[in-house]
Protein backbone atom coordinates (compact mmCIF):
# COMPACT_ATOMS: atom_id res chain seq x y z
CA UNK A 1 0.00 0.00 0.00
CA UNK A 2 1.83 3.20 -0.85
CA UNK A 3 0.73 6.44 1.55
CA UNK A 4 -0.12 9.14 -0.65
CA UNK A 5 -1.37 12.94 0.88
CA UNK A 6 -3.71 15.38 -1.20
CA UNK A 7 -3.03 18.88 -1.09
CA UNK A 8 -5.83 21.72 -1.90
CA UNK A 9 -6.58 24.69 -1.61
CA UNK A 10 -10.23 25.49 -3.04
CA UNK A 11 -13.05 23.15 -3.80
CA UNK A 12 -11.47 20.11 -3.58
CA UNK A 13 -12.82 18.31 -7.55
CA UNK A 14 -9.80 16.38 -8.07
CA UNK A 15 -9.51 15.40 -4.74
CA UNK A 16 -12.71 13.72 -4.76
CA UNK A 17 -12.33 12.36 -7.89
CA UNK A 18 -9.20 10.72 -6.47
CA UNK A 19 -10.90 9.53 -3.43
CA UNK A 20 -14.07 8.12 -5.50
CA UNK A 21 -11.78 6.04 -7.70
CA UNK A 22 -10.01 4.74 -4.20
CA UNK A 23 -13.27 3.71 -3.26
CA UNK A 24 -14.18 1.92 -6.13
CA UNK A 25 -11.45 -0.25 -6.52
CA UNK A 26 -9.61 1.50 -9.21
CA UNK A 27 -6.16 2.17 -7.28
CA UNK A 28 -6.48 -0.44 -5.00
CA UNK A 29 -2.97 0.28 -3.54
CA UNK A 30 -3.32 3.50 -2.60
CA UNK A 31 -4.30 5.32 0.92
CA UNK A 32 -4.65 8.89 0.87
CA UNK A 33 -3.38 9.54 4.70
CA UNK A 34 -4.90 13.45 4.96
CA UNK A 35 -6.46 15.91 3.33
CA UNK A 36 -3.34 18.79 3.62
CA UNK A 37 -5.04 22.39 2.96
CA UNK A 38 -3.54 26.19 3.13
CA UNK A 39 -7.21 27.24 3.69
CA UNK A 40 -9.35 27.28 6.48
CA UNK A 41 -12.78 27.68 4.57
CA UNK A 42 -11.69 25.72 1.33
CA UNK A 43 -15.17 23.45 0.22
CA UNK A 44 -12.26 20.45 -0.08
CA UNK A 45 -12.47 20.15 3.66
CA UNK A 46 -16.05 19.66 3.27
CA UNK A 47 -14.99 16.75 0.71
CA UNK A 48 -12.60 15.23 3.31
CA UNK A 49 -15.33 14.43 6.03
CA UNK A 50 -17.43 12.66 3.47
CA UNK A 51 -14.32 10.30 3.30
CA UNK A 52 -13.71 10.72 7.26
CA UNK A 53 -10.08 11.85 6.50
CA UNK A 54 -7.99 13.99 8.72
CA UNK A 55 -7.56 17.59 7.57
CA UNK A 56 -4.30 19.21 8.03
CA UNK A 57 -4.91 23.12 8.02
CA UNK A 58 -2.06 25.06 7.92
CA UNK A 59 -2.11 28.40 7.00
CA UNK A 60 1.27 30.60 6.15
CA UNK A 61 0.23 33.63 8.53
CA UNK A 62 0.57 31.80 11.34
CA UNK A 63 4.26 30.99 10.87
CA UNK A 64 7.02 33.25 10.83
CA UNK A 65 8.48 32.14 7.76
CA UNK A 66 7.88 30.10 4.81
CA UNK A 67 10.51 27.08 5.97
CA UNK A 68 8.77 27.74 10.02
CA UNK A 69 5.23 26.53 7.59
CA UNK A 70 6.74 23.30 5.55
CA UNK A 71 8.88 21.68 8.67
CA UNK A 72 5.40 21.50 10.19
CA UNK A 73 4.06 20.05 6.84
CA UNK A 74 7.03 17.93 7.08
CA UNK A 75 6.36 16.81 10.41
CA UNK A 76 2.89 15.75 9.66
CA UNK A 77 4.11 13.95 6.24
CA UNK A 78 6.78 11.96 8.43
CA UNK A 79 4.37 11.07 10.97
CA UNK A 80 1.89 9.77 8.47
CA UNK A 81 4.57 8.04 6.51
CA UNK A 82 3.31 9.63 3.42
CA UNK A 83 5.47 8.57 0.26
CA UNK A 84 3.92 10.79 -2.51
CA UNK A 85 2.49 14.49 -2.61
CA UNK A 86 -0.26 14.76 -4.75
CA UNK A 87 -1.52 18.55 -5.77
CA UNK A 88 -4.97 19.00 -6.41
CA UNK A 89 -5.58 22.23 -6.78
CA UNK A 90 -3.05 23.76 -4.31
CA UNK A 91 -2.60 27.61 -4.82
CA UNK A 92 0.96 27.63 -3.45
CA UNK A 93 4.30 26.98 -4.71
CA UNK A 94 6.26 23.92 -3.22
CA UNK A 95 9.64 25.36 -1.57
CA UNK A 96 12.48 23.74 -0.64
CA UNK A 97 12.15 22.00 2.13
CA UNK A 98 9.26 19.86 0.54
CA UNK A 99 10.71 19.77 -2.68
CA UNK A 100 14.20 17.69 -1.00
CA UNK A 101 12.03 15.59 1.30
CA UNK A 102 9.63 14.32 -1.74
CA UNK A 103 12.02 14.88 -4.66
CA UNK A 104 10.24 13.50 -7.48
CA UNK A 105 7.52 12.32 -5.96
CA UNK A 106 5.40 15.28 -5.88
CA UNK A 107 2.73 15.53 -8.88
CA UNK A 108 0.42 18.35 -9.86
CA UNK A 109 -2.29 18.64 -12.41
CA UNK A 110 -2.98 22.05 -14.53
CA UNK A 111 -5.74 22.93 -16.59
CA UNK A 112 -3.42 24.09 -19.62
CA UNK A 113 -1.21 22.41 -22.16
CA UNK A 114 1.99 23.35 -20.42
CA UNK A 115 4.18 25.17 -20.93
CA UNK A 116 1.32 27.43 -22.08
CA UNK A 117 -0.46 29.42 -19.54
CA UNK A 118 1.07 28.50 -16.39
CA UNK A 119 0.20 29.94 -13.03
CA UNK A 120 -3.42 31.23 -12.04
CA UNK A 121 -6.23 31.31 -14.42
CA UNK A 122 -4.93 29.31 -17.10
CA UNK A 123 -8.18 28.40 -18.69
CA UNK A 124 -9.43 32.59 -19.19
CA UNK A 125 -6.10 32.78 -20.69
CA UNK A 126 -6.42 30.05 -23.14
CA UNK A 127 -9.80 30.95 -24.22
CA UNK A 128 -8.38 34.84 -24.43
CA UNK A 129 -5.46 33.88 -26.74
CA UNK A 130 -7.63 32.72 -29.91
CA UNK A 131 -6.23 29.19 -29.50
CA UNK A 132 -8.41 26.20 -30.51
CA UNK A 133 -7.42 23.52 -28.58
CA UNK A 134 -6.31 23.58 -24.47
CA UNK A 135 -6.27 20.73 -22.09
CA UNK A 136 -4.79 19.48 -19.25
CA UNK A 137 -1.48 18.50 -17.65
CA UNK A 138 0.19 16.54 -15.65
CA UNK A 139 3.95 17.00 -14.32
CA UNK A 140 6.33 16.44 -11.05
CA UNK A 141 6.94 19.31 -9.02
CA UNK A 142 9.76 22.10 -8.92
CA UNK A 143 10.50 24.97 -8.13
CA UNK A 144 9.00 26.92 -10.62
CA UNK A 145 5.45 27.69 -11.61
CA UNK A 146 4.21 24.77 -13.35
CA UNK A 147 7.59 24.12 -15.01
CA UNK A 148 8.35 20.55 -13.78
CA UNK A 149 8.93 17.49 -16.02
CA UNK A 150 4.90 16.61 -18.16
CA UNK A 151 4.10 13.05 -17.06
CA UNK A 152 0.65 13.12 -19.75
CA UNK A 153 -1.29 15.79 -21.31
CA UNK A 154 -4.90 15.48 -22.91
CA UNK A 155 -6.43 17.72 -25.56
CA UNK A 156 -9.44 19.53 -25.07
CA UNK A 157 -11.15 21.69 -28.06
CA UNK A 158 -11.87 25.51 -27.45
CA UNK A 159 -15.23 26.68 -29.44
CA UNK A 160 -15.73 29.91 -30.67
CA UNK A 161 -18.86 30.38 -28.47
CA UNK A 162 -17.03 28.95 -25.54
CA UNK A 163 -17.97 31.08 -22.12
CA UNK A 164 -15.29 30.56 -19.78
CA UNK A 165 -17.22 28.09 -17.40
CA UNK A 166 -18.12 25.30 -20.05
CA UNK A 167 -14.73 25.30 -20.84
CA UNK A 168 -13.38 24.98 -17.20
CA UNK A 169 -15.86 22.26 -17.01
CA UNK A 170 -15.14 20.26 -19.72
CA UNK A 171 -11.52 20.00 -18.52
CA UNK A 172 -12.54 19.45 -15.11
CA UNK A 173 -14.44 16.14 -16.77
CA UNK A 174 -10.89 15.15 -18.55
CA UNK A 175 -8.91 15.76 -15.23
CA UNK A 176 -11.23 13.56 -13.20
CA UNK A 177 -10.15 11.10 -15.51
CA UNK A 178 -6.11 11.80 -16.27
CA UNK A 179 -5.19 12.56 -13.00
CA UNK A 180 -6.34 8.57 -11.31
CA UNK A 181 -4.73 7.18 -14.65
CA UNK A 182 -1.30 8.52 -13.72
CA UNK A 183 -1.35 7.98 -10.30
CA UNK A 184 -2.26 4.44 -11.12
CA UNK A 185 0.60 4.38 -13.33
CA UNK A 186 3.77 6.04 -11.47
CA UNK A 187 2.47 5.71 -8.20
CA UNK A 188 0.98 2.10 -7.65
Amino acid sequence: MTKIAIFASGSGSNFESIMTQIEEGNLPNIEVTALYTDQVNAYCIERARKYNLDVHINELKNFPSKADYERKIIEWLTSEQVEWIVLAGYMKLIGENILKAYNRRIINIHPSLLPKYKGKDAVGQALESGDTITGTTVHYVDSGMDTGEIIEQWTCDIYTDDTKEQLEERIKVMEHKLYPKVISKIIQ
